[in-house]
């Protein structure tokens, strides 16, 4: 098969090279200027990726783009390209919609049974200000827009979201008070084929907080746990129920539904509408199909099952600095060497490269953000998983290298027994 993957920062560097080692025919186009290090001399770079349309059309069935982004701007783009033939996994710009209009997405999911936390859209960050003072409260702030910040508050009355807001008087796009749910974070996700969904669906523990112990910033990920195994009760009590409105609107790619579960039910947060990261990277270790094999079941409407590993898997996120920030920001070097010669091929099967490219034979670090590579681990339960995967991110060799080590910690001592308890996995493995 041909593939076109198209992006600002090339977040699915890992994928382009396993597709590119089953045998396809893969090419790039990143639109970062600070990122065009990343997979250079390792996947073929171009530089505007209209010009590469007739190479995929010329491949017709087996020609592929892959988008990376969920703008609204990208989203109406993808929904243009499929007009015109192409087949385009990704998201759409319903999409977009679900996952930047958070307003519009939590009165969907109360529209279809599920429980909403409470919010409220603001676009003056005093409205919200005076808001706070009049209902003091613990709350999350979560701003609209693609790459829209996500601040988690702790004060009782507010008054750490209050500083916050007063902060940034200048608000470009709406956002949303909502008041803190406490419980377990939860994902779900599935891969859906513009008609209906391939299953297994997964689940997924996410891990956003820089530092071991759950401390320091929010970042982008700093781990996952997921499994397929167990999935389809929470999949049908959640995700599941978005199948029609997808399929209304065209949406082909990956999407996921976050939530908070507790004794008083499922608590939806948000929607991330294209892939993961470094979720997809982690869901590779445990299909059994390519993903040339998944993404053409996906094009043609082919089979809506898949094998897939029981057990877990748990993905690392090692770090070099600039990380969680931006070179736009923190100007750190890159170029850094990366030695993984303590490892076997096997091992390498585990590690997925992010932000490296080749430099005379050598690879090194690359990128704007320092979001290097994931070590993954898998195993029948989570400590043996998260066992193999520390075990790997030790045999990797680059200056300043940064993890977490307890990615899933808070599952094997007992938040997993906990949802086991709510009756939310199947009763049984599938």
């Amino acid at each position: 098969m041909r593939f076109l993957g198209i992006g600002d920062s090339c977040d699915l560097a890992s994928l382009y090279l396993r597709l590119a080692e089953e045998g396809h025919e893969v090419k790039v186009a990143i639109a970062h200027p600070l990122c065009q290090g990343t997979l250079a001399g390792m996947i073929d770079h171009v530089q505007d990726w209209k010009s590469e349309l007739a190479w995929i059309k010329a491949a017709e069935e087996d020609g592929c783009i892959l988008f990376e982004n969920v703008s609204g701007k990208s989203g109406e783009t993808q929904d243009q390209l499929r007009l015109h033939g192409f087949n385009v996994i990704g998201s759409s710009a319903y999409g977009a919609r679900l996952e930047n209009d958070r307003s519009y997405a939590q009165q969907l999911l109360g529209q279809l049974g599920l429980h909403n936390p409470f919010f409220r859209e603001f676009t003056d960050a005093a409205e919200a200000c005076k808001f706070i003072d009049d209902f003091p409260r613990s709350y999350a702030i979560k701003y609209n827009g693609a790459g829209g910040a996500t601040h988690i508050g702790s004060h009782p009355t507010g008054g750490d979201i209050k500083a916050i807001l007063a902060a940034r008087t200048e608000v470009s796009d709406p956002f949303i008070l909502t008041e803190v749910v406490h419980g377990v974070e939860m994902g779900v996700g599935a891969y859906f084929n513009g008609e209906d969904f391939l299953e297994p669906a997964c689940l997924d523990w996410e891990h956003k907080r820089f530092f071991p112990g759950n401390l320091g910033e929010l970042t982008g990920e700093m781990g996952t746990v997921v499994t397929y195994s167990r999935s389809n009760r929470f999949f049908n009590l959640t995700l599941r129920r978005v199948r029609n409105h997808l399929r209304q609107n065209g949406y082909c790619g990956y999407i996921n539904l976050n939530t908070i579960v507790n004794e008083s039910g499922i608590w939806p947060l948000e929607f991330t509408c294209r892939f993961g990261y470094p979720g997809f990277a982690i869901l590779q270790v445990l299909q059994r199909s390519s993903w040339g094999e998944i993404f053409s079941a996906m094009i043609t409407r082919g089979p809506l099952s898949f094998p897939t590993l029981p057990g877990f898997a748990v993905g690392l996120v090692l770090t070099t600095p600039p990380f969680p920030y931006s070179r736009e920001n923190v100007p750190d070097p890159i170029g850094i060497p990366i030695s993984l010669s303590q490892m076997s091929s096997a091992e390498r099967q585990h590690l997925h490269l992010a932000e490296v490219g080749l430099r005379e034979q050598q690879l090194v670090t690359s990128g704007i953000s320092g979001w290097t590579m994931v070590a993954t681990g898998t195993g029948q339960t989570i400590a043996d998983a998260l066992e193999a995967a520390n075990a790997l991110a030790r045999k990797v060799n680059v200056m300043n290298l940064r993890y977490r080590w307890d990615i899933g910690s808070k599952l094997i001592n007992g938040d997993l027994e906990y949802v086991e308890r709510l009756g939310l996995l199947d009763t049984s493995p599938t």
